[in-house]
């Protein structure tokens, strides 16, 4: 087994190591959150945090991990004699990889013994594992949606439940959840981001001494990873011990009510949503304290708290940089100040794990709207209209909804009807592999014309692999949703443009919420780019269009086609995965020879293939020409205005697609 690489030698992550710490030496702060960049050590550090937490007393025997001084009376290997003898084992680290199932994370049951033989044979999954430990995911906002809402449920009521077609089993799952990922990826939901009690902003440092030492550590513990660990058990020892003596000072920490309308006014100035944000820093900011060997909070221990505990709360949508104003910060708790708090002079928190601040007054680059890529632009037209600055966005709105016709088997999402794992039961079949979903009347009528044949002599049915049936359910899936712009001169006029910019960044805004992956290819002058490969991060998106420049002639055929050899390298990666293209577009086609025929040629293509399609006609002005719905009848799809994309819902927009690719 290799040693874990020491916690102590993880080098320039002076916030996740305190918060990290502070989780050690307060579980109920309620976990991290680790944003950042790829190659920055987010697993490494908390690979290495398990070496530091003391270890735990388990009844011997118990594969659910009950304390031997107060077991779970409804722990299903028990029941457990309570104040009897247990055995000790290192806290555990468990990994729900981001593909796991239903099953591999909250249990299974034997159904074909519980049918047959009425024995509850249970089989614990990840939660049972992790509980009085870490359940740590890796890219946590790429997990699918049903594994996310177990863990809500799991996280907020520090128990499992496993039910399957009325046999029940529940057990204790109490952990610390850690979660890192990179926000070019995609966002997590509200929901989850909320769960997470604290989060840390990492990123590579800049400065060269601090990467060469980085480099020579990693390379020191390639070479000789047990003798790297040995150099440093000893501050790793020292810092075990202070977690120790932090964990039983912790009862004593004193939280004044001045301390608590500082909490209470910062939550409020900074506007976030309900009332776990003043729960987390109350509890941060005592940790802090017991972490310095104090038992009196001070502001600066609120201050801190503030500064992991708040940034990713305020969020409104995945547009908005994660971040909070210091300044606005530090007027808050100076007008909040009472009279009995110590004031911010005292002796701060400044724990050994690293007290230096976050300061996230801006997202890092490529994580929010703010980010400005390179490239991109085109050419100008050859005959004269030059590139124009970007025109600024109008303000989002809520969309129509597009769907893809059929149904599809792709990942589950929001958006088009497919077959999944969840959802509503639609009928039954031979399963193919593993038993997942039973569909009860369609197993019993399966055996029932056998019984006699099988001896049944008692009331017992008897039930064998054959009969088995698995349920076919129909949800919702996320597809990929490729747009594609127009950004030509007949395009460029900054408040129609800036409209255009709208009405797509309001297409994203929905996708993010209908767990989508989006691309964006753009056109102008005399090429087509692709400003974004399709990508789970809306925030990609918005960020590409926000600086996209607008001029030249309208190629639309280059568009066309690009998009065209985007999805057929994204079929070949993602098969199961549907796209919707939309077009943005007024439908002129200006650029190469034969603009007009070649362009409708290539619509075509996608009519062909039966690609599911959408223009947003973004013609203006009292004379329009009809050309966005001409190429919509080409592409077999349907057209809509910009003031048309306006609404609640729209049934059916895109069902006539099969009907015209017939």
């Amino acid at each position: 087994m290799t040693t874990p690489f020491p916690f102590t030698a993880v080098v320039g992550q002076d916030d996740l190591r305190l918060a990290l710490l502070l989780n050690a030496v307060s579980p109920s702060v309620g976990g991290v959150l680790v944003r950042g960049e790829k190659g920055t050590a987010k697993s490494t550090a908390v690979r290495a945090l398990t070496t530091l937490l003391p270890e735990v007393s388990v009844v011997p025997g118990c594969r659910f991990s009950c304390d031997p001084a107060s077991p779970d009376p409804g722990c299903p290997d028990g029941p457990h004699e309570g104040g009897g003898g247990g055995a000790s084992r290192p806290a555990r680290m468990v990994e729900l990889p981001v593909g796991a199932s239903e099953d591999r994370l909250v249990g299974a049951l034997d159904i074909e013994r519980a049918l047959a033989e009425g024995v509850k044979a249970f089989e614990p999954g990840l939660l049972a594992a992790a509980h009085r430990g870490i359940l740590y995911v890796d890219e946590v906002n790429l997990l699918h949606d049903h594994l996310v809402d177990l863990l809500l449920d799991a996280a907020a009521m520090g128990a499992s439940y496993v039910e399957r077609e009325g046999v029940s089993v529940r057990h204790a799952a109490r952990f610390l959840l850690v979660g890192t990922m990179n926000p070019e990826e995609g966002e997590l939901r509200p929901q989850l981001l909320d769960r997470f009690g604290l989060t840390v902003e990492v990123s590579a440092s800049r400065e060269p001494d601090q990467r060469v030492e980085v480099v020579r550590r990693r390379l020191a513990y390639d070479d000789d990873p047990a003798g790297f660990a040995a150099r440093w058990a000893d501050e790793e020892a020292a810092v075990r011990q202070r977690i120790v003596a932090a964990r039983e000072l912790l009862p004593s920490v004193r939280l004044g009510d001045g301390a608590l309308r500082q909490i209470a006014a910062t939550c409020a100035a900074f506007e976030v949503d309900g009332m776990r944000a003043d729960i987390v820093m109350a509890r941060t900011a005592t940790a802090l304290a017991a972490w310095a060997g104090r038992t009196q909070v001070l502001a600066e221990d609120v201050r801190q708290a503030a500064l992991l505990a708040l940034p990713h709360r305020r969020r409104r949508n995945p547009f908005d940089a994660p971040g909070l104003d210091e300044d606005k910060l530090d007027e808050t708790l100076e007008e909040s100040s009472g009279d009995d708090d110590p004031g911010p002079d005292g002796d701060g928190g400044g724990p050994g794990g690293g007290g230096g601040q976050p300061g996230p007054d801006e997202g890092p680059a490529g994580d929010g709207a703010g980010a400005r890529p390179e490239g991109g632009e085109g050419e100008p037209a050859p005959g004269g209209a030059g590139e124009q600055s970007p025109a600024p966005a109008a303000e989002p709105f809520r969309t129509k909804v597009l769907s893809v016709p059929g149904i599809g088997e792709g990942a589950a999402g929001r958006r088009s009807r497919a077959r999944t794992e969840h959802g509503r039961t639609t009928g039954a079949r031979r399963p193919q592999g593993a038993l997942t979903k039973l569909h009860l009347a369609a197993t019993v009528r399966a055996a029932a014309p056998h019984q006699r044949a099988r001896g049944r002599s008692g009331r017992g049915l008897v039930v064998r692999r054959d009969d088995l049936r698995q349920a076919t359910r129909e949800g919702r899936e996320g597809n990929l949703v490729l747009f594609v712009v127009d950004a030509s001169g007949s395009m460029a006029a900054r408040q129609r443009m800036g409209a255009v910019k709208g009405a797509v960044l309001s297409l994203l805004l929905d996708a993010y919420q209908r767990r989508d992956k989006v691309g964006l290819v753009t056109f102008r002058g005399s090429a087509a780019d692709v400003a974004l490969p399709p990508t789970s991060s809306v925030d990609a998106a918005a960020a590409r269009l926000e600086s996209l420049p607008t001029g030249g002639r309208t190629p639309l055929a280059a568009g066309l086609l690009k998009a065209h050899d985007v999805l057929r390298v994204e079929r070949l990666r993602d098969p199961a995965r549907r796209a919707l293209v939309v077009v943005v577009t007024d439908g002129r086609a200006t650029g190469g020879p034969e603009p007009v025929a070649l362009a409708s040629r290539t619509a075509r293509l996608f009519a062909a293939e039966g690609v599911a399609s959408v223009v947003v006609d973004c013609e203006s002005g009292p004379v329009r020409l009809g050309l966005a719905g001409r190429l919509a009848g080409e592409l077999g799809g349907t057209a809509v205005t910009l003031d048309e994309l306006r609404a609640d819902s729209i049934a059916g927009l895109v069902k006539d697609v099969q009907r015209r690719a017939a």
